[in-house]
């Protein structure tokens, strides 16, 4: 089994910066992408940003471009996500993700472990 848990959520004023991570463990595949979703209250989980196994590779939602970043060390078996210049509306359950294989991906049924969520809210 693999488990993932993701840290680094909290309160933030607008215009301010946080670092989630998200490190995973148990019987982990050889390779593997990672993704970050959040959900809102109310809403849909939304894609947010994905990796490739290398790490030369990533994807992230219009949103978020320009403001948020993601990372990974494999050596650590955990990626990050570096989110600067937060606004009110990023307010959500932040969940990271992961996926067999190299490739990145962006819908939600393509990732096949997920982890417990982190909350993080940014006040106007």
């Amino acid at each position: 089994q693999v488990q993932l848990v993701e840290s680094g959520g909290g309160l933030v004023q607008a215009g301010g910066s946080l670092r989630l991570s998200c490190e995973v463990s148990g019987r982990t595949f050889s390779s593997y992408a990672m993704g970050w979703f959040r959900q809102a209250p109310g809403k849909e989980r939304e894609f947010v940003a994905a990796i490739s196994w290398s790490g030369g590779r990533t994807y992230s939602a219009d949103s978020v471009k320009g403001r948020f970043t993601i990372s990974r060390d494999n050596a650590k078996n955990t990626d990050y996500l570096q989110m600067n210049s937060l606004k009110p509306e990023d307010t959500a359950i932040y969940y990271c993700a992961v996926r067999r294989g190299v490739t990145i991906a962006w819908r939600a049924y393509e990732y096949d472990y997920w982890g417990l969520g982190t909350q993080v809210t940014v006040s106007s």
